[in-house]
């Protein structure tokens, strides 16, 4: 949804955007990589209003703190 402007599930174009900067309110903030909320990383969430699908995207810049951060763990293929 982030590029196509258009949900996958329904083809609705009537997509919101949530931004935030990680340090909002328990329900919103970024995913906690380190021990303090200032560790951080900032995700956007795409909501089609036709059907309630989300996305979640964190920004290139912050893949590499995900990669780093002992608590993300690999998924095994």
């Amino acid at each position: 949804m982030k590029q196509s402007k258009q949900c996958p599930k329904c083809g609705s174009h009537d997509i919101r955007c949530f931004v935030n900067d990680g340090f909002l309110d328990s329900s919103t903030k970024g995913i906690a990589v380190g021990a303090t909320i200032f560790s951080n990383v900032s995700v956007e969430r795409y909501i089609c209003c036709g059907c309630g699908y989300t996305e979640q995207w964190v920004s290139p810049g912050d893949i590499q703190k995900l990669k780093q951060s002992s608590k993300a763990k690999p998924v095994n293929q």
